[in-house]
C-alpha cells in the first residue's frame, strides 16, 4: 500500500523531506492483543494482521482512506510554494479522512513518466503485459494506459494486458470504477483480489512483462532480529500476549434488562461459582439461560435469556517481545544477504574479534535490525512467476523522526480527532495504526540480485559470471527528469513540487539480462 503524504505545511518545512505521517480517522474500537492469539507469532506475522486482517487490519475496510482528486492540479496557474501549501491544504481539509499518493497529486505526469520509462525499454515485437503490485484508486493504471494508447503505436496499446494485483477488496472495486473511465481500457484492464506474496496465485509467465510497484515496499511485512550486545548471537524475535497474573478481575453485577451499563466486549463476567464468561458482544445474553449464581444478592430479577450488564475490568492482555534462536528460513535468508552471522560475529581478524568481545562486556550495547523478509519472499514469488519481468518500484528512501528503534525501523502513525501521532512502539498498532517502513534500497538491489539467482552470498560473484539483472536506483527528481514532463508541474516562480518536495523518495529500475546461466 502507498505511503500517505503530509496534509500539512508542517511536514514540508525548509527540509524539504515528505513525511508520510497523515493517517485517516477511524473509531473503531480494536485491541490489538487480539492479533494474536495464545500462541507467539513473528514479527512480520503481526504486522501483517495490524494491517490486512480482514476483520480489523488498518487498510482492509478503508478504500475512503485512499484521496482521490476530482482533476488534476493546475500546477502553472499557481504562483510558487506558498500557493501550492495553500491549495494542499484546502485539499485535504475537504478530505479530511484521506490521503493523496504522488501519483494522485501530480496526476497524470507522474504516471506519464512511469509509462514513458516503459515504453523505451518494452519489447514491442511481443504484447506488453503490465503487473501492478497494490495499485490504491487504479490512478496509476488509467494514466499509464492513457499515454500508451496517445504515444505508443496503435497495435502495442490493442494488444496490450493491465493486470492489477490487488490485497483489498474495496480498493479492487475502486480501481475498475477508475479505470473504467475510458471504455476501451476495460477490455485490456483486469483486477486480481489476492495476495501478491502468496505463490499459490500465481501460474509461470514465460514472456517479458512489466511489474510496477509504488509505495507498496513500505507496508510489507518485516521481522525483528535482536542482540542484547555488539557480540552476543542474534535472535529471530516472535510476539506473545501475556496475561496479567493472578485470578482474572470479578465483576459486580449492578443492572438487569433495564440496566444503563453495557460490558466491554471480551471482559471476563464472574457468575460466582469459580467460573467466568466471556462477554462476546457489547450486550450478550447469559450463556445456554444460565443463571449466574448470587444474583439475588444484587437485588436483581432473573428470568430465562435475561440481559446482563456488570461494571468492572476484564483482566488485561499486553503484548510482549520473546526472543528465540534464528530458525526462520526467510530470516536466515535476509541475515545472509546482510552478511550478518548468525552468531553475532563479524568477518575480521582474532584480535579485532577479541578487542570487540572485550568493548561489549565494558559497553554492552543492545542491538536491534529490522529485515524486509516480506520483500524477500515478494520478489522470490515474482521472479519464480515471472522470470523475465522487468521492475519499477518507488519508495520512501528514509523517514524523518522515527522514535522506534533499530536500523530501518519503521514509523507507526495514527490519526485521531483530526491530529495525527506517532507511536512509540510497533505494538501499540490497534488496527486504527499505519506501520510503513524505509527502503534499504541498497539492500533492495541485493535481495533482487538474490532472488534472480546471481548474487550467492559467501561465493564469488564476479562479472564473468554474469548478473542475471540491470539495475539502477534513481531520485525521484532524476528519474521524472529523464522520463517525465517537469514542466506540467512547474509553479509560476519555478518552483516543482514534485522535483523538489521528493528529496527521501527513490525510483528502482531492475531489468532482465541475456544472462540465464
Amino acid at each position: 500500500m502507498a505511503a500517505r503524504l503530509a496534509s500539512s505545511s508542517k511536514y514540508l518545512s525548509s527540509s524539504i523531506i515528505i513525511s508520510p505521517k497523515v493517517t485517516p480517522s477511524v473509531s473503531l474500537a480494536f485491541f490489538s492483543t487480539n492479533i494474536v492469539g495464545e500462541s507467539p507469532v513473528l514479527v512480520r506475522d503481526y504486522i501483517h494482521a495490524a494491517l490486512y486482517d480482514p476483520e480489523h487490519g488498518y487498510f482492509s475496510q478503508r478504500s475512503g482512506s485512499v484521496g482521490v482528486l476530482d482533476g488534476s492540479i493546475k500546477f502553472n496557474q499557481l504562483d510558487g510554494r506558498r500557493a501550492y501549501l495553500k491549495h494542499l491544504d484546502a485539499i485535504y481539509k475537504q478530505s479530511d479522512t484521506s490521503w493523496f499518493t504522488p501519483v494522485e497529486l501530480f496526476k497524470p505526469w507522474y504516471a506519464h513518466g512511469i509509462a514513458e520509462a516503459i515504453m523505451r525499454t518494452a519489447n514491442f515485437s511481443i504484447p506488453l503485459k503490465i503487473y501492478e503490485i497494490g495499485g490504491g484508486s487504479g490512478t496509476c493504471a488509467k494514466g499509464v494506459m492513457d499515454y500508451i494508447k496517445l504515444n505508443a503505436p496503435s497495435r502495442v496499446y490493442d494488444n496490450m494486458t493491465y493486470v492489477s494485483v490487488e490485497i483489498s477488496s474495496s480498493l479492487a472495486k475502486k480501481q475498475l470504477e477508475t479505470v473504467g473511465q475510458v471504455d476501451s481500457h476495460l477490455t485490456k484492464f483486469r483486477v486480481e483480489y489476492r495476495d501478491a506474496a502468496d505463490q499459490k496465485g500465481w501460474g509461470v509467465e514465460q514472456q517479458p512483462c512489466w511489474v510496477i510497484m509504488l509505495e507498496v515496499l513500505d507496508n510489507l511485512p518485516h521481522d525483528l532480529i535482536y542482540s542484547k550486545n555488539q557480540v552476543s548471537s542474534w535472535t529471530e524475535v516472535w510476539v506473545e500476549k501475556r496475561h496479567d497474573s493472578g485470578s482474572p478481575q470479578k465483576w459486580r453485577l449492578v443492572g438487569g434488562l433495564w440496566g444503563r451499563r453495557v460490558a466491554v466486549p471480551g471482559s471476563m463476567l464472574d457468575l460466582g461459582d469459580g467460573n467466568y464468561w466471556l462477554w462476546n458482544s457489547s450486550r450478550a445474553e447469559a450463556p445456554q439461560g444460565r443463571r449466574p449464581q448470587g444474583i439475588e444478592a444484587h437485588g436483581l430479577p432473573w428470568f430465562p435469556r435475561m440481559v446482563i450488564f456488570a461494571d468492572g475490568s476484564p483482566r488485561r492482555s499486553e503484548l510482549s517481545e520473546l526472543y528465540k534462536p534464528v530458525e526462520d528460513s526467510l530470516i536466515a535468508s535476509c541475515m545472509e544477504i546482510l552478511d550478518l552471522a548468525k552468531d553475532g560475529t563479524t568477518h575480521g581478524s582474532m584480535a579485532s574479534s577479541v578487542a570487540k568481545s572485550i568493548w561489549a562486556k565494558a559497553f554492552p550495547r543492545p542491538r536491534r535490525c529490522w529485515l524486509p523478509t516480506g520483500c524477500l519472499k515478494l520478489l522470490q514469488v515474482l521472479h519464480g512467476a515471472l522470470p523475465k519481468m522487468s521492475l519499477i518500484a518507488s519508495d520512501f528512501s528514509y523517514l524523518p523522526d522515527v522514535r522506534i528503534s533499530g536500523e530501518r525501523a519503521p514509523l507507526v502513525a495514527s490519526k485521531k480527532d483530526g491530529n495525527s501521532s506517532d507511536h512509540n512502539s510497533y505494538l501499540d498498532a490497534k488496527g486504527d495504526a499505519d506501520i510503513f517502513f524505509p527502503t534499504d534500497f541498497w539492500l533492495l538491489e541485493r535481495i533482487d540480485h538474490y532472488c534472480s539467482g546471481w548474487l550467492k552470498p559467501h561465493e564469488d560473484n564476479s562479472s564473468k559470471k554474469g548478473k542475471k539483472r540491470r539495475t539502477i536506483t534513481l531520485d525521484t527528481s532524476s528519474f521524472m527528469e529523464e522520463f517525465g514532463l517537469p514542466s506540467k508541474t512547474r509553479t509560476k516562480d519555478g518552483y516543482n513540487p514534485m522535483l523538489d518536495d521528493f528529496k527521501n523518495t527513490k525510483f528502482y529500475l531492475s531489468v532482465p539480462t541475456h544472462n540465464t546461466k
